[in-house]
C-alpha cells in the first residue's frame, strides 16, 4: 500500500483530478463543510476524523448502502487512494489509512449533532444550486421556490417510543438545503421558523401545506425574511376557509387547465384566482381555487376535490398558471424525496434506529439525491447503481476528487 506523507500522486488520484469538475474558489468543498460538523466523541482513543467517517458514509449512500453495515462494507471496499481523497489519517509511514470499522460508524452516527451535519449538507448543496440560478431565470420563473413539507421515519422509533418526523425545505430543483427534527411532543409549526430562519429567502415564494398555514408563520416570511407564500388553507382555519368558499367563484374566469397522467390516475386540474381585499391573512392579496378531478383508470373510480389557497403574491407577480405550477412543484416534494427515500433506499423498512443515526442517514440520502439531481441524473436508482459500479465515481460527483 502507498504511504499517505509527501508521496507523488498515483495515476488513480491524477485520473480523479482530471475527471473532477472545476469548482468556483469561493463554493467550499464538501470536506470543508463536513468539518464544521462538532465531534461529541471522546479523544482517548479516536483513530478517524469524524468528517473522514462522514465523507466515506456520504460516498457509500451514493453508491446506495442502505445501513450502516453497507456503509462500512463500501469503505472497507474502498481502494487506499480513495481513503487519501476522503481525508484517511497516515498512523504508519509504510501503509495507507484504515477504513473505519462498523462499531466506529455507528457510534458517531449515533451520537452525531443532527442540526450541525444538516447544516452542513443543505449548505453545500444550496451552493450548488446557485449554479442553475441562470437556468430558472431562462424559463421565465425568476423568484425561486421553495417547498416545506414534513416526512415521518416510520421504520425508525425514540426510546420513548415515538417515530422520528423530519421536516424538509426543498428546492425547485429537487435539492434538500434544510432539515429540522421534530421533537416527540411537539409538531412541525414550532419547527417551522428554526428551518428557515437560517436560509437567504430574499425573493423566493415559499410553499407549505394546511399545517403551517399560520398568520404568524406568513408574517415572519414576508416582513422578517423578505419572502413571499403561497398558504393552502383547510380546516384548521375554519373561518377563512369559508370565506373563500363564499366567493363567487363562478364569475371567475378559468384561467388554467391541465391534465397528467402518472401512477396510474388520470388527474384534471382547474385553477382560477382573484384578487381579493380584506381577506383575514397577513399580506395575503389573492385567493386561489383549485378544482382536481381524478380518476383511477383500472377501476374508473373519480373523486373530486376543491383546494383553495391565498397568496401574497399580486396578479402581475404570479398569475393563476404560475401559482399552480409552484403548488404543483410542491406537491413534488413527496415524488421528488420522500418517495425516492422510501423506495429507492428503503428508509421506512431500515433497521436504524439509535439516537442521531435515523436522522443522519435521511441527512446523507438527501445529499445523495440532491448531488445525483445536480450531475443530471434523472432517475435516482439507475444513478445508485452507476456510482456503485466504481468506487471513484462518488467521490468526482461529490466534488473531493
Amino acid at each position: 500500500m502507498p504511504a499517505c506523507s509527501s508521496s507523488p500522486i498515483s495515476g488513480l488520484l491524477g485520473q480523479l483530478a482530471e475527471a473532477a469538475p472545476a469548482s468556483p474558489d469561493d463554493l467550499p468543498s464538501l470536506l470543508t463543510c463536513l468539518a464544521q460538523v462538532p465531534d461529541s466523541r471522546r479523544l482517548q482513543g479516536q483513530r478517524h476524523p469524524l468528517a473522514f467517517v462522514l465523507s466515506l458514509a456520504a460516498c457509500a449512500v451514493l453508491a446506495g448502502a442502505k445501513s450502516l453495515a453497507a456503509i462500512t462494507e463500501w469503505a472497507a471496499d474502498a481502494p487506499p487512494q480513495v481513503l487519501v481523497r476522503l481525508g484517511g489519517p497516515c498512523r504508519e509511514p509504510d501503509r495507507g489509512p484504515v477504513a473505519p470499522a462498523e462499531a466506529t460508524v455507528r457510534r458517531a452516527l449515533q451520537r452525531i449533532d443532527g442540526d450541525a451535519l444538516d447544516a452542513a449538507v443543505g449548505s453545500w448543496l444550496a451552493q450548488r444550486e446557485r449554479t442553475a440560478a441562470t437556468e430558472v431565470k431562462d424559463s421565465g420563473r425568476p423568484m425561486p421556490s421553495l417547498a416545506v413539507d414534513g416526512k415521518t421515519v416510520r421504520g425508525a422509533r425514540r426510546t420513548d417510543g415515538t417515530r422520528v418526523h423530519l421536516l424538509a425545505a426543498m428546492t425547485g430543483t429537487g435539492l434538500v438545503t434544510a432539515q429540522r427534527e421534530v421533537a416527540g411532543k411537539t409538531n412541525e409549526i414550532t419547527v417551522f421558523r428554526p428551518l428557515l430562519a437560517p436560509l437567504d429567502l430574499d425573493g423566493a415564494v415559499v410553499t407549505f401545506d394546511a399545517l403551517h398555514s399560520q398568520t404568524g408563520h406568513a408574517r415572519f416570511l414576508v416582513e422578517d425574511k423578505h419572502a413571499h407564500y403561497i398558504a393552502l388553507i383547510k380546516g384548521n382555519q375554519p373561518t377563512l376557509l369559508r370565506r373563500l368558499k363564499a366567493l363567487p367563484w363562478r364569475e371567475v374566469p378559468l384561467l388554467d387547465k391541465t391534465r397528467a397522467t402518472a401512477h396510474g390516475r388520470d388527474e384534471i386540474r382547474r385553477i382560477k384566482a382573484a384578487t381579493v381585499a380584506g381577506v383575514t391573512f397577513p399580506h395575503a392579496v389573492q385567493a386561489v381555487q383549485i378544482v382536481r378531478r381524478r380518476r383511477i383508470i383500472t377501476t374508473g373510480k373519480t373523486t373530486l376535490e376543491r383546494i383553495y389557497g391565498v397568496t401574497d403574491l399580486t396578479a402581475e407577480q404570479a398569475d393563476a398558471a404560475e401559482i399552480a405550477q409552484r403548488i404543483r412543484d410542491h406537491w413534488g416534494i413527496e415524488n421528488k424525496i420522500h418517495h425516492v427515500r422510501d423506495t429507492t433506499y428503503a428508509e421506512d423498512a431500515s433497521r436504524v434506529h439509535t439516537g442521531a443515526a435515523p436522522r443522519a442517514m435521511a441527512s446523507l440520502r438527501n445529499l445523495a439525491i440532491g448531488a445525483l439531481r445536480t450531475a443530471g441524473h434523472t432517475n435516482i436508482a439507475a444513478g445508485l447503481r452507476h456510482h456503485a459500479r466504481d468506487t471513484n465515481r462518488p467521490l468526482i460527483t461529490l466534488g473531493i476528487a
